[in-house]
């Protein structure tokens, strides 16, 4: 057990880390990732009032889908990644990261007070509900599915549906996650959340998963980490989020930060964030928290994010080199602990993702 944003949460189990990460791929995983905000959001201004705060085009969203967004400052930075729902039952579900969660609750409610002073119809609720994510291709629809009345396979990637879960009601379960499997994030009433996990852990296929497990797997897949990867000295034009900024609000450039994101997206930005791969022998030296890598001088740049690689059996990491660098397939120099290692830029994702589609 490990101190993070506030909680203990497990590491790891008594699989291990590399089991784990491996069962995950190969079965399904069970994370409980109850420590993160989940805010609904009422009124019939709630699609605005979203829309002042992040890049998304929200108001595009279809009755249950949802999207991955950016809560963006005035200066371009990335304030928190979020995930908002454009629920069927007239509200907004958003998901946002432990780490940002008093940070990104202020800001959600001085802007609610702000434009509740104006008239504008708007007003929040702090979800209490715990959050469960049931992870891996291909096991997680079949052990799923065994507990729904639903046909999960109408659930497309980055959708959303309220129903009874193993006979669990009122659970929202959204086809999404965080280690680029088909997986779901369950959110279920507190007081019913043992008994649905042990519900899906009675499933020989299902393992429980811990923090090393979901930090290595999202790596894999090229997903950032809030405060590593991307924070609020780097915009999406830098961090390769760009595909989060919908097609109007480029036009409109009505989200903070707009001029100075917009400015990059015509200019190019001096750094982007690429994928690192290095051979054997650096172990979990290269997994630094925080990281205290650097690239080699004549390729000035910083490696935010790395571990070892279990599907890969290699070295991977994130990081930010300057834009004339970026290619794949560049090679360059990564110092750790003070020896230089030979590494390359490669496209990420690292491990193709799963994700599911409804046909």
């Amino acid at each position: 057990m490990v101190p993070f944003a506030g909680w203990t949460l497990p590491l790891h189990y008594g699989q291990g880390h590399l089991q784990s990460h491996l069962h995950t791929r190969r079965h399904c995983s069970l994370f409980d990732v109850s420590h993160m905000l989940q805010t609904l959001v009422y009124g019939r201004d709630r699609i605005s009032f979203m829309e002042s705060l992040v890049v998304g085009d929200i108001a595009e969203l279809k009755p249950g889908q949802g999207t991955l967004t950016l809560l963006t400052n005035e200066k371009g930075g990335i304030t928190d990644d979020l995930i908002v729902t454009n629920t069927s039952e007239d509200h907004l579900y958003v998901v946002s990261n432990a780490a940002c969660a008093d940070k990104d609750l202020a800001i959600l409610r001085d802007r609610a007070a702000q434009l509740q002073a104006t008239g504008s119809d708007v007003h929040l609720e702090v979800s209490d509900n715990a959050l469960l994510a049931l992870q891996g291709s291909p096991s997680m629809a079949r052990v799923l599915q065994a507990g729904l009345s639903d046909d999960l396979a109408k659930l497309s990637f980055m959708n959303s549906i309220t129903t009874t879960v193993f006979g669990v009601p009122g659970c929202r379960v959204t086809r999404c996650g965080y280690t680029g499997e088909d997986g779901v994030e369950i959110s279920v009433p507190a007081g019913r959340a043992v008994e649905l996990a042990e519900k899906l852990l009675g499933v020989p296929d299902v393992w429980l998963a811990g923090l090393a497990a979901r930090d290595s797997l999202r790596l894999e897949a090229g997903l950032c980490l809030y405060g590593n990867d991307i924070d609020e000295t780097v915009t999406p034009a830098e961090a390769g989020l760009m595909w989060t900024l919908g097609k109007r609000r480029r036009t409109a450039m009505d989200f903070p930060g707009a001029a100075v994101i917009m400015a990059q997206v015509k200019e190019k930005p001096r750094r982007r964030r690429v994928g690192l791969t290095c051979g054997h022998g650096m172990g979990r030296a290269w997994h630094c928290q925080p990281p205290l890598t650097s690239l080699c001088p004549h390729i000035p740049g910083t490696v935010t994010s790395g571990c070892p690689s279990p599907c890969l059996g290699k070295n991977i990491a994130m990081g930010y080199v300057e834009a004339a660098h970026s290619r794949a397939g560049t090679k360059l120099t990564v110092e750790v602990r003070k020896k230089q290692h030979p590494a390359v830029i490669t496209k990420m994702p690292f491990v193709p993702t799963q994700y599911y589609m409804a046909k």
